[in-house]
C-alpha cells in the first residue's frame, strides 16, 4: 500500500541525507511491512507543500505490543529506506 505523509523540512532533510533511518506515526492508516511511504515536503507555518518527496519503504515495524513500556498506544514505529527522491530544489 502507498501512504502520502506531510512531513515538515527538518524531518524531510535528515530522511534525505540518510541520517534518520525511521518514522514515528499515529497508527490510523494500517501501516505494514513493505508499504512505501510517500514523505512529501511540507511547511507548516504557510500551509503548502514545496513539490518536494521521497519515497522509503517500509522495513520493519514496531507497535505497542512490541514496546509496551517504550511506546504509547496508538502510535507505530517503522524503519524505513530511501526507494527514490523527487526534489523540486
Amino acid at each position: 500500500m502507498i501512504h502520502e505523509l506531510k512531513t515538515w523540512p527538518k524531518y524531510f532533510s535528515m530522511v534525505e541525507l540518510g541520517l534518520k533511518t525511521f518514522e514515528l506515526r499515529k497508527e490510523d492508516r494500517g501501516f505494514e511491512l513493505g508499504d512505501t511511504l510517500v514523505l512529501k515536503e511540507y511547511l507548516p507555518y504557510a500551509k503548502k507543500y514545496t513539490g518536494n518527496e521521497l519515497r522509503v519503504i517500509v522495513i520493519c515495524v514496531l507497535r505497542h505490543d512490541d514496546l509496551p513500556d517504550g511506546l504509547a498506544p496508538g502510535y507505530v514505529v517503522m524503519g524505513i529506506e530511501v526507494l527514490a527522491p523527487y526534489i523540486v530544489r
